[in-house]
């Protein structure tokens, strides 16, 4: 059996979602039929979504622990081509710290508690038990592997793992910029006597939504930030005479949770963008 198909099965067998990486340490690119996000970025696993492709070819989110799935005749073929064995942290419950050099692990023994380490071959990685949002470079040589995304097992390292803490949480939680929005965008006024607010003509705010929607969906980069200049948009617009129902909350959320984001996501985006406009 392949060294890499049999690391897998061992490693899906203990719980984590793997995938195979090609030379450069990347997954394995989109198949024709997926090409340009065609299928939605689902992977191939019945709960995820409709798609139907047999191949290893969405990133983090091919990871599987199936063993018919990993054994299957497309995986088995890609495994023979396979450079390395990747995983899906956050998948497995776990957040991988990736330190990148001597400094960073030099910050990690100073400010972060003891857990299982990897070496890597450039620096190490500490496993925590525990899933949280990943980000990259939140501080110099220091980045975060967990949910969305996936990390190439090295072993199983020293040490025991231990619980995520919040220092870690903590370094992935970056301010938003401030924004200023239009004069305009903030002097919606509440309806007096006999004015109606023009929010309430359903075309206006019915568009206004739509639109939001759509920039959402249509995204195929910085889903993060798209989701959060978004919501910014429409409380800046919508947000300050009422108008604004849980009905259209709950749209932009449902837009924004099918392109990845998670619950927690939305919520810190949404409260994130009234703390930028003071409300």
């Amino acid at each position: 059996m392949n060294e890499h198909l049999h690391t897998a099965l061992r490693l899906a067998a203990d719980g984590l979602p793997v995938l195979p990486l090609r030379a450069g340490k990347v997954p394995f690119g989109n198949c024709r039929r997926c090409a340009d996000n065609a299928c939605g970025g689902r992977p191939n696993m019945k709960s995820a979504g409709p798609c139907a492709c047999p191949g290893p070819c969405h990133g983090w989110a091919a990871a599987t622990t199936d063993p018919d799935v990993i054994e299957s005749g497309v995986w088995r073929r890609t495994w023979m081509r396979a450079a390395a064995v990747a995983y899906h942290p956050g998948g497995a419950w776990l957040t991988v710290v990736d330190l990148d050099n001597a400094d960073a692990i030099t910050w990690a023994r100073e400010n972060l508690p003891a857990t299982q380490t990897v070496p890597t071959t450039r620096g190490e990685h500490w496993v925590y038990l525990g899933p949280m949002r990943s980000a990259n470079a939140v501080r110099p040589g220091v980045d975060i592997k967990s949910t969305m995304a996936y990390a190439r097992w090295l072993g199983p390292g020293t040490g025991t793992i231990t619980a995520l803490p919040e220092t870690v949480r903590a370094l992935a939680v970056k301010e938003p910029s401030p924004v200023r929005p239009a004069a305009h965008a903030l002097s919606v006024p509440a309806p007096g006597g006999d004015e109606a607010c023009r929010h309430r003509t359903p075309a206006y705010l019915e568009r206004g939504i739509a639109m939001a929607e759509q920039r959402i969906t249509e995204a195929r980069s910085a889903i993060h930030t798209t989701v959060y200049r978004t919501f910014l948009a429409v409380l800046s617009t919508h947000g300050r005479c009422g108008c604004l129902t849980e009905a259209h909350i709950a749209r932009l959320f449902t837009a924004a949770q099918a392109r990845g984001e998670t619950a927690r996501h939305c919520t810190d985006a949404w409260t994130n963008a009234r703390t930028a406009l003071g409300m």
